[in-house]
């Protein structure tokens, strides 16, 4: 059974960065793809970036330059780098993680587990 956890959500002010962090088990994949998904209140749910277990990276034009996303395997880790926040970066942030596709993808649809997510507020 795959479990995700993300944590190092919190407010911030613009300009300001935060890093996420999701803790991974139970890998359901051998080779896989794992996302970061946000989520604002009344808003669809949105990919802002992925990565492959190979380390191929694929990014929301919206955090493109801003956000970085990589991972730690010896760890099991997925992080989230983000700098300079905006106040639309405000969402519940969400870790995912499905079956291996390249280029790594930002459609919630290929995704198959998810965390519970971890708030992130940005204030202006």
């Amino acid at each position: 059974q795959v479990q995700l956890v993300e944590s190092g959500g919190g407010s911030v002010q613009a300009g300001g960065s935060l890093r996420l962090s999701c803790v991974a088990s139970g890998y359901q994949y051998s080779r896989y793809q794992m996302g970061w998904f946000r989520q604002a209140p009344g808003k669809q749910r949105e990919g802002v970036a992925a990565i492959t277990s190979n380390g191929a990276t694929n990014y929301a034009n919206s955090v493109k330059g801003r956000f970085t996303i990589s991972q730690d395997m010896a760890e099991g880790t997925l992080y989230l780098q983000m700098d300079s926040l905006k106040p639309d970066d405000t969402a519940m942030y969400y870790c995912a993680q499905g079956p291996y596709h390249w280029p790594p993808q930002t459609m919630a649809g290929a995704y198959v587990y998810w965390g519970q997510g971890t708030q992130v507020t940005v204030s202006s």
